[in-house]
């Protein structure tokens, strides 16, 4: 299963919600695309807005402010791209390295890691005997035990690992969309710093709204707390970009 995909109900449950006419249907919430389009896209407009915001504040010309706002841009994306890969592929490494060791546990210690399964059945509301049973009838097969006990010890699923390539693509690609925003008054001719914290303002704000829709939260809230974090970061840069501009001249 992909990271794009929804998790399907099962069999009865998904009948069931069906005659119903509820939408039992869940969305992926791995991280593996959404965490690094989200920071990605986020990190790209505000970074972005903030450095044409304090050049522009400081009053260099606007060829200086498209030069600085493009460099961001490509350094930036890069930048986001391989570190999300490095950080979702080590973080794979460590956990394989714990499954591992895990998968030494289960071959050294079959009776203690299967009264360990007991109890994590029991935690679930089994009783004892039937804890029991489960236990025994999941220790034979090695895979579903290790399956087991990493969701419970480690709370990840080793059969579905995050991809880092997605991951990478996914944060450098939002990243370069966030980051191209505030330049595009620019790149089309009208060289105007208002404008370009315009389209900024509408970006966040349509950006936390979308976030927003995605994880059921109030829209509109949504779109208003990333339109004021991102204008708390643009408005301090301005600001710093204005008084070493002022004073310098």
């Amino acid at each position: 299963m992909t990271d794009e995909e929804t998790r399907e109900p099962s069999g009865a449950t998904g009948t069931a919600a069906a005659r119903a006419g509820w939408p039992h249907r869940h969305r992926d919430v791995s991280g593996g695309w959404l965490r690094p389009t989200v920071f990605g896209g986020v990190d790209g407009l505000v970074t972005n807005t903030s450095l044409i915001a304090g050049v522009g504040g400081g009053g260099v010309p606007a060829q200086a402010v498209v030069l600085t706002g493009v460099a961001a841009l490509v350094a930036g994306a890069l930048s986001m791209g391989t570190g999300e890969y490095i950080l979702v592929t080590n973080q794979n490494e460590l956990v394989q390295a714990e499954v591992a060791l895990e998968r030494r546990m289960l071959a050294r210690f079959p009776a203690a890691e299967e009264a360990e399964l007991a109890e994590y059945f029991r935690g679930y509301g089994a009783d004892p005997d039937t804890a029991a049973r489960m236990a025994a009838a999941v220790s034979k097969d090695p895979g579903i035990a290790l399956r087991l006990h990493t969701r419970e010890e480690l709370g990840v699923d080793p059969a579905e690992p995050p991809s880092p390539v997605l991951a990478g693509v996914a944060s450098l690609s939002a990243f370069s969309l966030g980051a191209l925003m505030p330049l595009l008054p620019y790149l089309l001719g009208a060289p105007i710093l208002a404008a370009a914290l315009g389209i900024t303002a509408v970006a966040l704000l349509a950006g936390g709204m979308t976030v927003g829709w995605l994880t059921g939260r109030p829209i509109l809230r949504s779109g208003l707390r990333q339109l004021a974090l991102g204008a708390v970061a643009v408005g301090i840069t301005f600001t710093v970009g204005s008084l070493i501009g002022h004073h310098a001249t």
